[in-house]
């Protein structure tokens, strides 16, 4: 039997409802077998997966507004997965990817709850040169950059899968790092902006953070 508890919880876009299955906070812990450890999770870091941040609501609200169809859509580290139970929900051609083992889980229980189809899933490591994913003209994520080196690994990552032509929308809450993200997709070939979103109200705290968006 587990030991996690969980929080249950609807988010709304306009007549679109979305349940989720998070857990309780972000103290909670649960890796009985070490994989998490094995992959270099810490117990501090294991359940930031698994709780629904602030950036992953304006990323979700702003895809909200934003045509998907007939897009083939990736999500980057998506976490607890708003994003892509949102666009799954539109039934858009989403394909969710995170490095936490427990992710997928999370994903196909929410599936469930909001009466869908499972999203194809993909547990990736940025530092790993090949997979199987192929490429897509829309890549998503929310609050990425949480290290320095994270920046080159990602940038790297979103290039080799992006289409010739192909858009990228990243919401950073500001921790120092966008700049540095923009410079190194600017160098692969990127065009660059950054916006500040105009409505927060979904929010319990103003947001300091930036919706930044490249094209090539």
């Amino acid at each position: 039997m587990t030991s996690l508890r969980y929080r249950y919880q609807t988010i709304e876009f306009g007549k679109t409802d979305i349940h989720l299955r998070t857990l309780r906070n972000n103290q909670e812990f649960h890796d009985p077998t070490g994989l998490a450890e094995k992959l270099g999770i810490s117990s501090a870091s294991w359940p930031i997966f698994g709780v629904l941040w602030p950036s992953s609501l304006v990323l979700a609200h702003h895809l909200s507004e934003v045509n998907t169809e007939d897009k083939r859509i990736l999500e980057v580290g998506c976490g607890i997965g708003l994003s892509s139970l949102l666009l799954n929900k539109q039934n858009a051609d989403i394909t969710a990817t995170d490095y936490h083992p427990e992710v997928n889980g999370f994903l196909d229980h929410n599936c469930e709850l909001n009466g869908d189809a499972p999203i194809k899933f993909h547990q990736a490591d940025w530092a790993v040169e090949e997979d199987t994913l192929g490429h897509f003209d829309l890549i998503i994520g929310s609050d990425l950059l949480y290290e320095d080196e994270h920046i080159n690994l990602l940038a790297q990552f979103i290039n080799d899968h992006c289409r010739p032509h192909c858009e990228v929308i990243l919401v950073d809450p500001g921790r120092g790092r966008k700049n540095k993200m923009c410079r190194a997709m600017v160098a692969l070939g990127f065009e660059s902006h950054q916006e500040v979103p105009t409505d927060t109200s979904f929010l319990e705290r103003p947001f300091k953070g930036h919706i930044l968006t490249f094209s090539r």
